[in-house]
């Protein structure tokens, strides 16, 4: 059945990347993805698919019964966009200002779309469920997966997978871990409050560039000088704001960082270690502060045997090249949240385009759609395995 389902993808990849720009154009950022989830559930209208809205917000909950028995799989696609300027040349170029899909779930929502379209054609000789989740709002915590899970969704589901389009991975490569494979991914942000004055008289001030600078470099000594070398963690400052003019010192400054950990313990230890330190460069230098430590999606942990079983999945596609077991990354994805709940992997599928590798979060984030094509088999592989 693989194969004639494989050919089934292949006849509808236009259509794939039909869907995939036309979600490109119209992006949604998080929370706000109204429009597209009424498109989903149209498209499940029109693949006669029984489906709920609404699931935890914004989220979309197709279900597709065989007609033998078997286990229920669930797949999983993210639907929301990020804030950023679309600066590509493209004909697919967002309308919208300041709205893009520069991770890929436009892509992913396409993927797993025509999944459920092949699928649907052949349910005759399908066993068990294949349950379709959009979920909305991946890309800000507290995240979509987290209400679609209380929803009760996941209580009947055997095992779960999700993939996501990556752009630093050449295109026809598949890429797991057994155990650890995302960060958990957290933020801190910092106010300090100083006293402002005129930059010729810098002494009657109490200088909050000076102090965040200090601070900037102070806590990058928290992974190289405080936690164990063996332990994985960055602590990273993104955002960096104070003042408004040239000759002026101001009176407060703001910065905001990340935090990535795997060790719930090093977590723990690295949240405490910023306050001490922002508390020392305060005290040296006569100046308030406030912190805020906000925990993100806790880190990705597939389970061994499905991470296994997504690779021999992939081994059966043609465009395929190579798979491969890597390295945990530290990026996050609230798809951790399903797999603490169900057995299953999350994956990488290859998208760099051939001219050049653009990184997610990007003004020009593109990917190579044929990528869409391997992702569909890869899950649609993994998913019959389970009913073999």
């Amino acid at each position: 059945m693989e194969d004639i389902l494989f050919a089934e993808i292949e006849a509808l990849y236009e259509e794939m990347v039909k869907t995939r720009r036309f979600l490109h154009q119209y992006p949604e950022l998080s929370f706000q993805e109204t429009k597209t989830s009424a498109f989903i559930q149209e498209q499940y209208q029109l693949l006669d698919i029984p489906f709920q809205a609404n699931v935890g917000g914004n989220g979309v909950v197709a279900t597709l019964t065989g007609s033998k028995p078997g286990k229920t799989v669930a797949l999983r696609a993210d639907f929301d966009a990020l804030p950023i300027q679309d600066d590509k040349d493209v004909p697919y170029k967002s309308k919208y200002p300041n709205v893009m899909h520069a991770c890929g779930h436009d892509g992913h929502t396409a993927v797993l779309l025509a999944i459920a379209n092949a699928l649907k054609k052949h349910q005759d000789q399908l066993a068990g469920q294949v349950v379709f989740i959009h979920q909305h709002a991946e890309e800000v915590a507290p995240g979509g997966a987290k209400p679609i899970i209380e929803s009760g969704i996941l209580d009947n589901v055997d095992v779960v997978y999700g993939t996501h389009l990556w752009t630093s991975t050449p295109y026809g490569v598949i890429e797991t871990a057994p155990g650890n494979f995302m960060a958990a991914a957290d933020r801190f942000v910092i106010k300090l409050k100083g006293a402002g004055g005129h930059g010729a008289i810098p002494h009657q001030t109490k200088d909050p560039i000076v102090a965040g600078s200090q601070l900037t470099v102070s806590l990058q000594q928290i992974v190289s000088r405080r936690v164990d070398p063996l332990e994985t963690a960055v602590v990273s400052i993104g955002k960096f704001h104070a003042g408004n003019a040239y000759n002026v010192i101001p009176e407060t400054g703001h910065l905001e960082g990340t935090v990535r950990t795997f060790n719930p313990d090093i977590q723990q230890f690295i949240r405490e270690e910023i306050e001490t330190i922002t508390r020392g460069v305060c005290l040296a230098n006569g100046m308030d502060y406030t912190y805020d430590y906000l925990y993100g999606y806790p880190p990705v942990v597939n389970h061994q045997p499905y991470a296994e079983k997504i690779l021999q999945a992939a081994q059966q596609i043609k465009e395929v090249d190579k798979v491969q077991m890597i390295k945990p990354s530290m990026t996050g994805e609230d798809f951790a949240y399903y797999l603490q709940e169900k057995p299953g992997a999350f994956f990488f599928t290859g998208a760099q385009i051939d001219n050049g590798f653009v990184p997610h979060h990007h003004p020009l984030f593109d990917f190579d759609e044929r990528a869409m094509m391997i992702a569909a088999k890869t899950l649609i592989a993994a998913t019959l395995n389970e009913n073999k």
